[in-house]
């Protein structure tokens, strides 16, 4: 007897996908969560997920529905040079962030004041894909750690501009925020290994050596 009823539509198992993928990514991290994890939670397949998405990193771009993509902008931010560069990545962000296409970021930044897995997924995009990417075209040491104190700031305006709403934050115009957040982001991309006025640790994050030789002796 054939069997009665819709069967899900395409629509239905992306949707499906995606659901899972977010709780997979916010809950384990983009390292640890996997295509069969994903499948398993939204019981599927998972040569569907790669149907629909190409691969994990294609998967976790779609999850995080960001109004712009990472492999785009960031070389545009980039072409003009390193002079500059935390500027225009201050501004870059809040005007990605009031622009109408904006309202899918809002709502992730608001849901990490109450979710640790949305936390989690709003952490390891921006880090991950947007400033690690700055980080390693750089070609500075310890990228990951850059690109980590760099989405600190920005996470962390993002969350009082737009979520606990403090002024004079909120009224402050992106040219303004990006000429007081953006020498602190230029220091984190820029400084060299030992610079601890621009970029705290940088050293012991490899765990370096930093004991001092002894004197020799005189005989």
């Amino acid at each position: 007897m054939p069997r009665t009823g819709r069967r899900p539509g395409p629509g239905g198992t992306r949707d499906k996908i995606l659901a899972a993928a977010r709780a997979q990514f916010g809950k384990l991290g983009y390292e640890r969560a996997t295509i069969r994890g994903i499948a398993r939670a939204a019981r599927v397949d998972p040569k569907l997920v790669l149907h629909y998405f190409g691969s994990k990193d294609g998967v976790f771009k779609a999850a995080m529905e960001f109004p712009f993509d990472p492999a785009e902008a960031i070389p545009q931010l980039l072409a003009p040079g390193v002079d500059g560069l935390g500027e225009r990545l201050v501004r870059f962000f809040i005007d990605v962030w009031d622009s109408p296409a904006g309202a899918r970021a809002h709502a992730l930044v608001r849901s990490i004041v109450a979710s640790d897995e949305a936390a989690s997924l709003l952490r390891d995009f921006v880090r991950r894909e947007v400033l690690a990417r700055v980080a390693e075209s750089l070609e500075v040491p310890d990228p990951q750690l850059r690109a980590g104190l760099a989405a600190s700031q920005l996470v962390g305006v993002a969350i009082l501009r737009y979520i606990v709403k403090v002024e004079p934050i909120v009224s402050a115009t992106p040219d303004e925020l990006a000429a007081w957040l953006g020498p602190t982001l230029q220091r984190y991309f820029t400084a060299r290994d030992g610079d601890h006025r621009g970029l705290p640790g940088a050293g012991h994050a490899r765990g370096t050596d930093r004991r001092r030789k002894r004197p020799a002796r005189s005989a």
